[in-house]
């Protein structure tokens, strides 16, 4: 059985994870500082950009005829050796997209939040078959199957706009975060990342409401996979950033205190 095979079987039973050892990608050698579930529920096509010009009857019918999966924290959504042919609508918790590479390391490409679109569906130009998807915590996924698409999304021309922009601005987003990667220092990265990441979304829109200051639910380790850093590394410059009083950290959040200051690192080049 190959490196990778053998973490992935470690990595679907939680339960006999603990005898698996202390895999580099293992959702086991998250920080102790666990986060905790989504401050803010919805259904799941009610908050999704991609559904915004369906009436609330379409979204009720469509809704219907999407079925609800559970996964566990540290469960793989999908996986190479386990492929599923749909999209897939994160309603609540937040999943990891990663690759592993041979020797067992992994890249983090993204972490999602409620409301993100993701899976494997080449009719609509998603294709996430190099790739695995983890829950990072106890999370509720809508899976929308070929026919779903065929039927009640590209037949859409609403909808249809929306995916082509979707999809476009995945390419962008890649484009910039590998010309970082080439021409920026971590500070840099890692500034930039925690300023994008603390753009609204749903709960963080609704703390913003309740008068509360928005936090970015995230670890080093988790951090580091999106930059493609080491975890010390990551933590140097985050621990620099809060004795220069630009952020706050707290078991597994952390708060932007100088919004100003951090955009100018974040524009630095090396």
């Amino acid at each position: 059985m190959s490196v990778v095979a053998s973490r992935l079987l470690c990595a679907r039973d939680l339960v006999q994870a603990s005898t698996c050892g202390d895999q580099p990608w293992s959702s086991q050698r998250q920080e102790s500082d666990t986060l905790t579930a989504q401050d803010s529920e919805f259904t799941c096509l009610s908050e999704v950009d991609l559904f915004a010009d369906l009436s609330s009857e379409e979204k009720d019918s469509l809704h219907e005829r999407v079925p609800e999966r559970r996964f566990r924290r540290g469960e793989l959504v999908f996986s190479q050796e386990e492929p599923v042919s749909a999209l897939f609508v994160l309603q609540e918790g937040r999943v990891r997209i990663f690759r592993v590479a041979e020797d067992g390391k992994a890249f983090t490409l993204a972490i999602l939040e409620p409301g993100a679109v993701f899976g494997e569906m080449l009719l609509v130009g998603q294709q996430m078959y190099d790739n695995y998807a983890e829950a990072l915590e106890d999370s509720v996924v809508c899976q929308l199957s070929v026919s779903d698409v065929e039927q009640h999304l590209l037949t859409d021309p609403r909808i249809a706009v929306r995916i082509a922009r979707l999809l476009g601005g995945q390419a962008a987003r890649l484009e910039e975060r590998l010309t970082d990667l080439a021409l920026r220092p971590l500070a840099a990265r890692v500034a930039k990342t925690l300023l994008t990441r603390n753009e609204p979304t749903t709960a963080r829109s609704l703390g913003a409401r309740l008068g509360q200051r928005p936090a970015i639910r995230i670890t080093h380790e988790q951090l580091a996979g999106l930059l493609g850093a080491t975890r010390e590394a990551t933590s140097k410059v985050l621990s620099e950033f809060a004795a220069q009083g630009l952020i706050r950290q707290v078991r597994g959040r952390i708060t932007l205190l100088d919004h100003q200051r951090l955009n100018a690192i974040a524009r630095t080049t090396a």
